[in-house]
C-alpha cells in the first residue's frame, strides 16, 4: 500500500493535512497505479471491496450504525484503533457497543437497501480517503491515539449524512474536520474517477452529440442543458458504477460545464 506523506499539515487543526485538490489528484493517481494500473488505462468500475481488503488491508463491514441524533444518520465510518463502536441491534432493538479492530469501515444497512447506484461504493472509497489521508490526525506513528476520551471505545471517523452530503463550497467557515470530509469526498471521486481517463470519456461523448467546445454552458441551449445534467452524467455512471450526481458534480470540478445549477451538490447522492 502506497503511504500518504502530507507536504503540510495544520498542527493547529489535529495535523489536519493542507493540499489542493490538484495534490489528492496526483496522490490519487499514484494509488490506483499502485493497486492496479488497468483503472488509468480505460473507463471502468472499481471493485470497492477488493481495494479496500486486500489494498487497503481494512475490514469491511455492514451494521444498522448508532447515532444519537436521528436527524443526521451516520452513513459510514472508520475506526483507527481498537475498542467498542455502538451498533443499533435490531432483532432486540437496543444499542449494543461490538468490538471492531483499527482499519475497520462500517457502512450503514441503509446504503446497501438504497436504490441510488454508486453510493455504497463512493461511501466506501470516502471511507478509504479518511483512512489514507488523515490516519495521523487520530493516531500517532506507534498507533497511539492522541487523544481519547473512553478507554474502551474506537477512535473513529463518522461521517453523517449532512457530513457527506453537503458540499465545502460556499461555507463562510471551514473548521478541520470540514476541509477532512472535502477531501475524502475528492479522493472518492478521484479514485472512482480517475482524471486521466474521465476526460477522454467525455469528450468522446460530446463529440458523438455533435458538441466540439469541451465546455458546456448552462443555460444557454436546452438540449445542452439535458446532454449535461442528464445524459452524459447516465453515461459516467453507468460505466464508472457511481451515481449521476456523483458525475454531474465531477463534470463541473473538471471544467466540462459551467454556469446554471447541477441538480445536487453532493458526491454520491
Amino acid at each position: 500500500m502506497l503511504e500518504f506523506i502530507p507536504r503540510r499539515v495544520s498542527f493547529e487543526d489535529n495535523r489536519t493535512p493542507v493540499m489542493s485538490d490538484r495534490e489528492i489528484d496526483e496522490f490519487a493517481y499514484a494509488v490506483l497505479k499502485d493497486y492496479k494500473p488497468d483503472l488509468l488505462k480505460r473507463p471502468g468500475e472499481i471493485d470497492y471491496e477488493n481495494f479496500l481488503e486486500q489494498y487497503l488491508k481494512a475490514w469491511v463491514e455492514f451494521h444498522d450504525i448508532y447515532s444519537n441524533d436521528p436527524d443526521f444518520p451516520i452513513l459510514a465510518l472508520t475506526t483507527f484503533t481498537d475498542g467498542e463502536v455502538n451498533i443499533f441491534d435490531s432483532e432486540n432493538e437496543c444499542v449494543s457497543s461490538i468490538f471492531m479492530p483499527a482499519r475497520t469501515i462500517v457502512l450503514d444497512n441503509s446504503i446497501a437497501d438504497s436504490a441510488i447506484a454508486g453510493m455504497i461504493r463512493f461511501s466506501a472509497l470516502h471511507e478509504a480517503g479518511h483512512l489514507m489521508l488523515h490516519w495521523r490526525v487520530f493516531v500517532d506513528e506507534y498507533g497511539e491515539p492522541y487523544t481519547r476520551t473512553n478507554d474502551t471505545a474506537s477512535v473513529i471517523a463518522a461521517c453523517r449524512r449532512d457530513n457527506i452530503e453537503n458540499s465545502i463550497r460556499g461555507k463562510k467557515q471551514r473548521t478541520a474536520a470540514d476541509w477532512r470530509e472535502h477531501q475524502a469526498d475528492y479522493f472518492a471521486a478521484a479514485v472512482a474517477m480517475p482524471t486521466c481517463t474521465f476526460r477522454p470519456f467525455v469528450n468522446k461523448i460530446l463529440r458523438k452529440n455533435g458538441y466540439y467546445k469541451g465546455q458546456i454552458q448552462l443555460g444557454c441551449d436546452s438540449y445542452l442543458d439535458i446532454l449535461a445534467d442528464d445524459l452524459i452524467p447516465e453515461f459516467i455512471s453507468e460505466t464508472y458504477g457511481v451515481s449521476k450526481r456523483a458525475a454531474r458534480i465531477k463534470l463541473r470540478k473538471a471544467g466540462f460545464v459551467t454556469g446554471g445549477s447541477v441538480s445536487g451538490q453532493a458526491w454520491h447522492k
